[in-house]
């Protein structure tokens, strides 16, 4: 047995070699033929088993069917504490939301009946609670002033808000059904947080004014800075009603405060801590409401004075009691065309936001949500709810937290949620009339604190991708000092932009080699000459605290190549060796490894420190220095393009290439020149250019073109180009554009070689990207038209072929230990090609070339 194949300890390992066989012992391998992909698979995909296909859609539009048969008790119990806890929560809010929203309180209570209600029937989420949000209110009551501005009284509000409600319900139904609900995925992350935190700034400016008694000086629809501004200004002109504002506000912070700390001085009052912090709204409502009936009501004659009416702060007043405005949706003429302009910024927050709601509880409790089903979710709410004259309801991420953190089991709790805002509006009323608006304002300025970003969050943003923590900034900047609806569009417009110059921008790279292998459980020797063992065998001692002490085993390699064993007792729990066992590096000589390791070829980018026109955003510049990243063999050019391989980028692609080309290699014919003159425009040679020879032009002294130079013919000493190998790995489709593109590539390659090139591909993971290149001659040798004189010796000396077996890992019939270098001990077991044999020029992996060099 020969060591040639894999060197033995203390030499670096090498690859198994290229065997070249004698004709009698050359390597057989059956033929193979892929079969290439085309439209009727794509059809028969589609049309496969349509009935089949038919009963599953139905049964996702009601994903209720799947779990609804297995309700328990216990799910039960989860539900009720999470759906009477969250109603408990959504009341006070929903009648805060409609104020935000320019509607009288109890549109804000049907919002959330129905909302709660009905989205438990199509959810696939069971934490988002559906009802009134900050956001969308915000956007309602916009498009009631602008309709109310341009037509005046036409049209009440609550009639607008409920065409709102039909108009999105459409919409977003019909996304859900034809399953668009992708086009969602264009708006990134940055963007969605950029416009969420510029909405909540703009709605808390707006809800000072409210929570200090002068709301009516103060034009609240106007930019956010100009409310800034005014409330400054308007200062002064603060009533009583700041008290009934600013004292719950302080409270409910506070309140806040003392509950997020609690359970961590206190943890085994945990849970007290959590529901006593969810209840602070409902608490501090009633609570103002109290003082504000306390202090009107005139005690001494046991009545009020001038009359209930005539309270001196602003209250809530009359709330009607049950359902009084059911039925079918008025549509009064032309309501649709008054707010159309209006239609595309609502239906994407109500969907945006709900969408990003679910899919972040999805993840965090380990539950796949289904966007499309989400989608048709919220449009049957909001259709459904426009019976019931609701305002557009959508997901509301602190009441889905809350709903989350009560430990919720089923969307079913959404039905309890609805019973007990059933039960407040027709049992509980008469008790809203004294609730001051200010306490209101109060508790949204409160709710909405949470959608603001943190600070912390554009750093983040920052450290990952500054350019995402720049649309994130302009995005707020946007919606401050503009309009939320100029934030919404800057945040679709600048996901589509960063998207399209990401992809019209990629950075291709080209690649070379290093030898890796992998070890475990090594022993690592630091710089400082301390060795950090991978694995600690000693443990703490979870009940009293204290570090056990253990005997820790280490192998390691000694300078003959025998393993060797250290026994050592901790006396702390470190991942470094004590003091007193600190390790010399100069004692190991790390040039040894055990006999079995074995060294494989991997291309990796070269650093552009390196080579300039590699791209500088490639994880090889963090590749230790001390390893040596190889170039390809002499004349060949490995080259890696980035994302996607386009019309959108394919030319900056192959210009790089070309570039790299003729930088580093020579054409297949010196080209020699008699005078300066014969140079083409595009390759002028060294400028020698200097004063005497502009003087001389206009002396006319000499014949210009008889006293040119000769040109010295120098020795061209860089290789000639014998093959450009593509790796496709990240490359995820191609078009017509990007093929013609290198198709005209292997022309111009050909012009500058004199002769044809081998187009290697590898790492191709679409089999449409496989079938494109090959009809359009990549594959396989370059066949010449009849006539052509094109030399076609290179690229037809060899063919490639990557070979697969199976085997049992247990049998010991087949090992790395058991050939020479005269042949591979197959035995028994059967290999075949791993590629189709009508294409060697496409390889599953990056050869590593070695036998070019």
């Amino acid at each position: 047995m020969s060591d040639s194949i894999y060197e033995r300890g203390g030499e670096l390992p090498l690859e198994p070699q290229h065997f070249k066989f004698a004709n009698d012992e050359s390597v057989k391998i059956a033929g193979y033929e892929d079969k290439q992909v085309g439209p009727l698979d794509v059809l028969h995909e589609i049309v496969d088993s349509p009935w089949t296909r038919f009963k599953d859609y139905l049964i996702s539009l009601f994903p209720i069917l799947r779990w609804i048969l297995h309700y328990n008790l216990k799910w039960f119990y989860s539900d009720l504490i999470a759906g009477v806890t969250v109603g408990c929560v959504m009341v006070p809010q929903s009648m805060s939301y409609a104020q935000l929203a320019g509607l009288t309180p109890e549109f804000g209570l049907y919002s959330s009946f129905v909302g709660v209600l009905i989205y438990c029937f199509f959810a696939t989420s069971k934490d988002v609670s559906i009802g009134p949000v900050a956001v969308m209110s915000l956007q309602v009551g916009k498009v009631v002033a602008h309709v109310q501005e341009k037509h005046g009284d036409l049209y009440p509000a609550h009639v607008i808000a409920t065409a709102v409600a039909f108009i999105c319900g459409v919409v977003a139904l019909g996304i859900g059904v034809l399953r668009l609900g992708f086009l969602l995925e264009f708006i990134s992350m940055p963007a969605v947080v950029g416009f969420m935190t510029g909405s909540a700034l703009n709605i808390v400016a707006g809800q000072v004014p409210a929570l200090m008694g002068f709301n009516k000086l103060v034009n609240t629809r106007d930019s956010t800075y100009k409310v800034i501004i005014e409330t400054l200004k308007h200062l002064p002109d603060s009533t009583i009603d700041a008290a009934f504002g600013i004292i719950p506000l302080f409270i409910l912070y506070f309140w806040k405060y003392v509950c997020d700390f609690g359970p961590k001085r206190y943890p085994s009052k945990q849970k007290w801590f959590f529901y006593t912090s969810v209840m602070r709204n409902g608490v501090v409502i009633i609570f103002a409401t109290l003082v504000s009936w306390g202090a009107y009501y005139d005690w001494t004659h046991n009545k009020y004075p001038g009359g209930a009416k005539k309270v001196p702060w602003s209250i809530l007043g009359t709330v009607p009691s049950g359902l009084k405005h059911t039925g079918v949706m008025e549509m009064p003429n032309g309501i649709f065309s008054a707010f159309a302009s209006q239609i595309p910024v609502s239906v994407i927050i109500l969907l945006l936001e709900h969408i990003s709601i679910s899919k972040s509880f999805g993840r965090v409790n380990d539950y796949k949500i289904v966007p499309d089903q989400e989608v048709i979710a919220i449009g049957v709410t909001n259709l459904l709810g426009t019976f019931f004259s609701a305002y557009p309801a959508t997901g509301s991420f602190s009441r889905s937290a809350l709903k989350a953190k009560c430990g919720v089991r089923t969307p079913l709790a959404g039905v309890y949620t609805g019973v007990v805002v059933l039960l407040a509006l027709y049992a509980l009323t008469e008790a809203f009339y004294f609730i001051p608006k200010a306490s209101l304002s109060a508790v949204i300025i409160h709710a909405v604190g949470d959608l603001m970003a943190h600070w912390r969050v554009t750093w983040d943003f920052y450290l990952i991708a500054p350019l995402d923590a720049a649309i994130f900034l302009i995005c707020v900047l946007v919606s401050v000092f503009s309009t939320i609806e100029n934030g919404i569009y800057f945040a679709m417009a600048a996901s589509a932009v960063t998207l399209l110059w990401r992809n019209l921008r990629t950075h291709g790279q080209f690649l070379g080699r290093i030898k890796v292998a992998e070890v475990i459980d090594p022993i690592v020797v630091s710089r400082s000459g301390r060795s950090e063992y991978s694995e600690s065998s000693s443990s703490i001692n979870e009940d009293t605290g204290s570090i056990e002490k253990k005997k820790i085993h280490i192998k390691f390699f000694s300078k003959d190549g025998q393993n060797s064993d250290i026994e050592l007792q901790t006396k702390e729990y470190s991942k470094e060796y004590p003091s007193d066992q600190e390790f010399d590096p100069s004692n190991f000589d790390l040039s040894k490894l055990p006999k079995r390791t074995r060294f494989a070829t991997r291309w990796v980018p070269i650093p552009k420190s390196k080579f300039p026109l590699s791209s500088s955003h490639t994880y090889a510049n963090y590749i230790n220095e001390e390893i040596e990243i190889l170039p390809p063999p002499t004349g060949v050019i490995v080259y890696r393009p980035g994302e996607a391989f386009t019309y959108l980028n394919c030319s900056r692609h192959l210009d790089t290439l070309l570039d790299y080309m003729k930088s580093n290699t020579r054409r297949g014919e010196t080209v020699v020149y008699k005078v300066k003159s014969d140079r083409p425009w595009n390759d002028p040679g060294e400028l020698t250019w200097n004063f005497n020879s502009v003087k001389n032009i206009f002396k006319r002294k000499k014949n210009i073109d008889s006293n040119e130079d000769e040109i010295e013919v120098v020795e061209d000493k860089r290789p000639i180009l014998k093959l450009i190998h593509f790796d496709f790995a990240s490359v995820t489709g191609v078009d017509v554009t990007s093929i013609q593109a290198l198709v005209d590539l292997r022309k111009a390659v050909s012009r500058y070689t004199g002769r044809d090139i081998e187009f290697h591909f590898s790492g191709i993971i679409n089999p449409w990207i496989k079938k494109s290149l090959i009809n359009a001659g990549f594959g396989k040798p370059y066949q010449p038209l009849k006539g052509s004189t094109i030399d076609n010796a290179v690229s037809s000396e060899h063919r490639y072929y990557d070979i697969g077996t199976s085997y049992d890992e247990h049998d010991s019939t087949f090992s790395a230990e058991t050939y020479d270098d005269a042949e591979l001990q197959i035995g028994r077991h059967r290999y075949y090609a791993v590629n189709s044999t009508e294409t060697p020029f496409i390889h599953l992996d990056i050869p590593s070339y070695d036998y070019l060099e």
